[in-house]
């Protein structure tokens, strides 16, 4: 399983969900989904803009989680 790791990005760095949202031209409906489910599905053009948004690679947005068999 994939988790998105936006939230923990975004707190290291001092940005509001608010501001996350206008920096990289993301709804902040998404942001939200985000921040309360990491491991939802996100299209790859906003996840782009928010490895733009907090000046990180794309990759650094994720992580692989092991799944419990």
């Amino acid at each position: 399983m994939i988790r998105m790791k936006v939230r923990e990005i975004a707190e290291q760095k001092g940005i509001s969900r608010t501001r996350l949202s206008r920096i990289a031209d993301v709804n902040y409906k998404t942001i939200n989904s985000i921040y309360a489910d990491p491991s939802r599905s996100v299209q790859y053009h906003i996840l782009v803009k928010l490895a733009k948004a907090l000046e990180v690679d794309v990759a650094d947005l994720t992580e692989e989680i092991p799944e419990d068999l």
